[in-house]
């Protein structure tokens, strides 16, 4: 081939040489010139037509080689017009010439001819290449110009600029050689933020950079920087807060540079060097707290050296020459007094440990202080009256000789003298004698590292007292006590980590049933703040723990129940999805296998989660989503049904999923016949171990209670065959004789004669409760309202609960005294136990038919073995059960005043309810449209709820004076309607505590139901927002006012701030109060500044900074609505955005006709692609179809077209970050609509063959563009300005 192509070109070459050795002699015309250019193509022709087309390339590249080794700048020339031709007349492609030419290794920029001509050639020829190829070819050309030194010579800059010349060529958006977005893509990439461009190109790519700042505005969220979450919302899914794992940032923000890691020595280097010469001590004993708790914990594992500059931070902040005194060690202050020279000890121990020649003297001002802690060592019989013991423990907690005395006081403390015993509650159970926990400002007083040495501690003597099978309970104070440090989020491995993963499992492998009732006890009445997590690891665990033979035992099978429900009822709204979607592979694991009551529980927190997180809006079945196999495999383990006017409030898909998978019901009739039949075989029946067996049998009909309800009303006596059939069925098997016993009673009641006969059932029903002890209240109620009544006999089933927690005196009382002596603060309290011994002896637990057993004649003589109990009794034991009822309650309206009796009688024990203002939300928020226009009703949920507290909480912890005193006592027919001011200082509330200032009393926020006054704020703001008489349109429309309107409660400089308050309250709120903004929106795309041309004559992009625009005092309300709009939607979970599609389609293209409105809606939906694309794929297509359809309407409404570029860029974006080719079928049929300048732009969407040449202005008319590419450019960095 080298040959054949070296005899072709050599003989024009020779030809060249022999002009060239007499100049002047000969003189082409241009006609001689081309017909030597036609002679030549002429015989490469014939020679290129029979080669391969695996060696086009390197023919090529061997006549690039062949040129760029010619010396002769007049022989170069002619070469390239060969190459021109070739290329014109569609013998050579031109991309292959291209590349060839500019990745010539003899392209170098001092060969000025070669590179200017190389460059004029490719500037030529370049509009026949696809776009694809153009693209690869600008990187080629950026990256070749960078060879370019610094400085040049001023005579070759000329020919240096046809590089610069092909570029701008290139970049001309009017040629269209390639989509721009590919081009800035390839800029940024070599030049990315900051780094400037090249001389030889300069301002022409800054400039066109510049040009795609419109296109990042779109894309980015105006105020982001205001935009903040609270930590721990219940209500909120909300991806917009994740960050990019690679970079840490949020995507398309700018580069920016993420901060250095910081070590101990450089952070505390660093405080000294900001802190020399500015005499700061006053604070000096906190900060030596907090490194305290650093190094106590970490000096063991690391050098000396790292801990070192604490002493220049000393010598700094103690300038005393004289000693500093031993403070006051009765406070709790004086351990942090004591910091510094506890730092001291552990340098010193560490220094003496490593064999350190580095000694440090212990400073003078520290001398009194050390001679305090040595003596106090030297005291062996240390007591508990003052923090010496802390003291102890904090200095030497890494010396084990030192540190064993103190500790060993703490945990013989709280351990209790095994030789004194005291009862428990129940039978047989007794304690070891401590019963004082430590107190949570000894605790508070202890270092991290001593804390961890505790907890510890008491961790395993738990253990072993387990491995034991210790018949002696743990200690009151031991429990107490450990419950209170894992409040300590910092010792969290030790801590809950070690208390679910290590201690649980091992107590239950070693049988140690009294522990594992005590633990479960821990978790439900002492625990707060518990990473979800942990929670639904502990109830995947309870049900693992119910299948095993040794707890179908009364008592610990209702704990394990009782736990399991408060588990499943305490899931916040925001945690259902992440949790349970991590069970997909396995869903049975965090299901009951058996238990109708828990699943249902399951369902209605399900139905719940996804209302208040708006995650079935937009949707009409759960196929596709995390929650169908959960569905599924309850109503295989558990099939059910629920009432109608249950069903009414679930979610729309859920309804269609029970209604398609409806489980046929045993009718009234039946299941009485079944009852009179097996009570036939009940008095036939004489052998008694026949009897026996019979009823208790596995698989025998679960009827047994429903017979022992008939005894007592015919006879009013049960024999003692009765007892004996109940002990057998064991406590697993009598749920669901519970079940039937729920319907069987709603059938009795239902057809009573009313009456004396009516009074007998009441009477009979309470006696089987509270006399016999057949089964406990809270189980029994949680069973009826868990069933599925319709009408008539949903009512009368909600009439029997009312009688069994009222019409007796039992429960009444029993609430009413332990609501009256007891508190919830339990962390302040040192005589709980007390009290809750005092409460069990008045009224005690009788969980093993005790009643029963001394009823029957003969007697039965029982002393069954208790488990511990340090916590728990029926009130407690009945809240979470009192959360369903309130529900079930609710949902059918002619029971609304028993609701409203019930919450008179019952509603203070929310004063014991661990998320009382949560479970408010959850109940306003879901039941909105039942309590719309029901607004006594809901006062009275919130009165109650709230009011249980008012004596444990300071005024103004919840509801705001004005709502307390305006609205609380309004008349329905004159409800109190709130001002503009009101809600301004409403969203102060939220603002402040955002900004560093809480409003709240102060409170200890580790044991508080919110871990944050921003939490608590947001939760408390959205009940008294529910709670209001208003409807929630017009509470919206008023959240939108306090920023849309002019307000003198708003301060102008923390304007977004307040947006973002805004957009959190407002979101977390039901649809009907954010939906207004969508209304908003409307007006503000109909107003004149975008539907006019002559009412904003500027640059629309500056209309829509809103930034600018309110520094500047020029702010319009589009731009307010538009940066409100952010603030929203930002906040909003992926259910309330995906109304976003329907908007654009019904809404907004039937009105949007120019292009400062379709920009501004391009403004409002840009930032939100990135949510749509990872979160609901669907939606992210409808929107990008819109966009188009918007685009059409803007296009045949006006004869000129000014932002045709920014909006195209725009649309590029959309493709290739997230639509791709999955709409490009809908695309191409509105794009062959557009007028043909649009229509040439955005000829990369929508490319055929017959339509290139006609749309194409390349001086190549041949050559078609590529076909349209599968391949998209990924991680555009858009020049993001916010």
């Amino acid at each position: 081939m080298e040959t054949q192509l070296q005899s072709i070109f050599e003989e024009v070459v020779k030809t060249e040489v022999i002009e060239e050795a007499f100049p002047g002699m000969f003189m082409d015309t241009p006609e001689d010139e081309r017909t030597k250019l036609i002679s030549c193509l002429g015989a490469f022709r014939q020679f290129w037509s029979n080669l391969s087309q695996e060696s086009h390339e390197q023919c090529v590249q061997w006549i690039v080689r062949f040129i760029h080794n010619q010396h002769s700048p007049k022989r170069i020339s002619f070469l390239y017009d060969c190459l021109a031709m070739a290329v014109e007349t569609g013998l050579l492609p031109p991309k292959l010439v291209c590349e060839s030419l500019l990745n010539s290794d003899n392209l170098e920029w001092e060969r000025t001819q070669l590179w200017s001509l190389t460059f004029k050639l490719v500037r030529k020829i370049i509009g026949g290449i696809d776009y694809k190829g153009v693209r690869d070819l600008l990187k080629v050309i950026l990256e070749k110009i960078l060879t370019v030194p610094n400085t040049v010579s001023s005579a070759v800059v000329q020919q240096l600029l046809a590089a610069r010349e092909v570029v701008a060529y290139i970049l001309e958006r009017n040629a269209c050689l390639l989509p721009a977005y590919f081009a800035v893509t390839e800029i940024r990439k070599l030049y990315p933020e900051g780094k400037l461009p090249h001389w030889l190109l300069g301002s022409l790519l800054s400039d066109f950079v510049d040009s795609f700042r419109p296109t990042a505005r779109i894309n980015s969220i105006c105020g982001r920087c205001s935009l903040l979450p609270v930590v721990n919302n219940s209500g909120a899914i909300c991806n917009s807060w994740k960050l990019d794992p690679t970079t840490l940032r949020f995507p398309l923000r700018g580069l920016l540079p993420y901060d250095k890691f910081a070590s101990f020595p450089h952070m505390v280097l660093s405080l000294h060097q900001k802190l020399a010469g500015r005499g700061l001590i006053k604070g000096r004993d906190h900060l030596m707290w907090v490194l305290l708790q650093f190094i106590s914990g970490s000096i063991q594992k690391n050098a000396l050296a790292d801990f070192l500059p604490v002493m220049k931070l000393f010598d700094l902040l103690y300038p005393e020459k004289e000693c500093i005194p031993v403070p006051d060690i009765n406070k709790p202050q004086s351990t942090h007094a004591f910091a510094m020279t506890c730092i001291w000890i552990h340098l010193n121990r560490k220094a003496h440990s490593d064999n350190s020649k580095l000694q440090i003297p212990i400073p003078h001002s520290l001398k009194l202080h050390h001679e305090f802690l040595q003596q106090s060592l030297r005291n062996k019989s240390l007591q508990m009256n003052d923090y010496k013991i802390a003291l102890l423990c904090n200095a030497y907690s890494t010396n084990s000789e030192c540190f064993t005395l103190p500790m060993g006081v703490l945990v013989e403390t709280i351990y209790g003298n095994g030789n004194m015993r005291i009862p428990l509650p129940g039978t047989n159970c007794m304690a070891s004698g401590s019963i004082t926990p430590l107190p949570m400002n000894l605790l508070d007083s202890l270092t991290v590292h001593a804390k961890m040495s505790l907890i510890h501690s008491i961790a395993t003597r738990v253990i072993k007292l387990a491995h034991a099978k210790s018949s002696l309970a743990l200690a009151p104070a031991l429990v107490e006590t450990y419950s209170r440090l894992l409040v300590y989020m910092e010792i969290e491995s030790l801590g809950i980590k070690g208390f679910i993963s290590q201690l649980l499992p091992t107590v239950f492998k070693s049988h140690a049933w009294g522990i594992l009732h005590t633990l479960l006890e821990m978790f439900s009445y002492r625990m707060h703040h518990i990473q979800p997590h942990y929670r639904v690891q502990l109830l995947s665990n309870l049900h693992s723990l119910a299948a095993v033979p040794q707890t179908n035992q009364n008592q610990l099978h209702l704990c394990v129940e009782s736990t399991a429900l408060r588990l499943i009822t305490a899931l916040g709204s925001s945690e259902v999805q992440p949790q349970f979607t991590r069970f997909l592979n396995e869903p049975k694991t965090v299901l009951s296998a058996e238990s109708e009551e828990l699943n249902r529980a399951l369902i209605l927190t399900l139905a719940r989660a996804t209302h208040v997180t708006d995650f079935f809006t937009g949707s009409d079945s759960i196929q596709g989503t995390w929650c169908k196999d959960i569905l599924q495999t309850i109503m295989s383990f558990t099939p059910h049904n629920w009432a109608s006017h249950t069903l009414s409030c679930f979610p729309a898909p859920l309804q269609a999923f029970f209604k398609q998978n409806n489980v046929p019901q045993e009718s009234r009739f039946n299941l009485k016949k079944n009852v009179e039949e097996e009570y036939r075989k009940w008095k036939s029946m004489t052998i008694e171990n026949d009897i026996i067996t019979h009823f208790s049998m596995q698989g025998s009909p679960p009827l047994f209670l429903c017979l022992l309800w008939k005894m007592l009303l015919e006879t009013d006596h049960i024999n003692q065959i009765g007892y004996r059939v109940l002990e057998r069925i064991g406590a697993r098997a009598l749920v669901a004789h519970v079940r039937t016993f729920a319907d069987f009673l709603v059938y009795e009641f239902s057809t009573s004669a009313g009456g004396q006969q009516l009074n007998k059932c009441i009477e009979i029903l309470n006696d089987m409760v509270w006399k016999y002890n057949i089964v406990t209240l809270d189980r029994l109620i949680l069973c009826l309202a868990m069933r599925s009544h319709e009408g008539n006999e949903a009512q009368v089933c909600y009439f029997i609960i009312q009688l069994l927690l009222l019409k007796p005196n039992d429960f009444r009382n029993r609430v009413s005294d332990f609501v009256k002596e007891n508190s919830p603060e339990h962390w302040l309290q040192n005589d709980w136990h007390t009290k809750h011994m005092t409460y069990h002896k008045k009224y005690p637990e009788k969980l093993y038919f005790e009643g029963l057993a001394e009823q029957v004649n003969p007697p039965v003589q029982i002393q069954p073995q208790y488990l511990p109990i340090y916590f728990g009794n029926v009130c407690l034991r009945f809240l979470p059960v009192f959360d369903i009822v309130i529900h079930r309650f609710l949902e059918l309206f002619p029971v609304s005043k028993s609701l409203e009796t019930l919450l008179d009688h019952l509603g203070g024990l929310y004063k014991f309810h661990d998320r009382p203002v949560t479970y408010l939300y959850n109940t306003l928020h879901y039941y909105e449209g039942h309590l719309r226009d029901r607004t006594n009703l809901k006062r009275k949920l919130v009165h109650a709820i709230i009011g249980s507290l008012k004596d444990n909480r300071p005024l103004g912890w919840c509801l705001s004076d004005i709502y307390l005193k305006c609205a609380m006592n309004a008349q329905e027919d004159n409800p109190w309607i709130p001002d503009d001011i009101y809600y301004c200082k409403l969203i102060a509330r939220l603002f402040s505590p955002m900004a560093g200032k809480s409003p709240f009393p102060n409170c200890d926020w580790r044991f508080n139901e919110f871990p944050n006054p921003a939490a608590h704020a947001l939760h408390v703001t959205c009940v008294e927002l529910m709670a209001l008489a208003v409807p929630g349109k017009d509470v919206g429309n008023a959240l939108l006012n306090v920023v849309l309107k002019s307000q003198p409660l708003v301060p102008r400089d923390n304007i977004t701030a307040w947006m973002n308050a805004i957009g959190l309250i407002i979101t977390a709120l039901p649809e009907p109060y954010w939906i207004v903004l969508h209304e908003r929106i409307v007006s503000v795309v109909n107003s004149p500044s975008l539907t006019s041309e002559t009412e904003w004559v500027g640059y629309p992009f500056q209309l829509f900074d809103f930034t600018a625009c309110h520094q500047s005092y020029s702010e319009m309300c589009c731009s307010y609505t538009l940066a409100l709009a952010h603030a929203v939607w930002h906040h909003s979970s992926i259910g309330q955005l995906s109304l976003i599609p329907k908007f654009l389609t019904e809404v907004l293209i039937p009105i949007v006709k120019t292009e400062f409105q379709l920009l501004y809606v391009y403004h409002l939906v840009g930032p939100f692609l990135q949510r749509f694309n990872q979160e609901r794929t669907r939606c992210m297509l409808e929107i990008g179809v819109a966009f188009y359809e918007m685009l059409l309407e803007v296009d045949q409404c006006n004869t000129h077209l000014n932002y045709m570029d920014p909006i195209c860029d725009f649309l590029y974006h959309v493709k290739y970050m997230f639509t791709g080719d999955s709409v490009k079928d809908q695309v191409e049929k509105i794009i062959c609509n557009f007028r043909p300048a649009l229509k040439l732009r955005l000829r990369f969407m929508h490319i055929t063959k017959m339509e290139s040449a006609s749309v194409s202005q390349q001086p190549i008319s041949n050559v078609s563009p590529a076909p349209q590419p599968n391949q998209v450019p990924v991680n555009v960095a858009l020049p993001v300005s916010q």
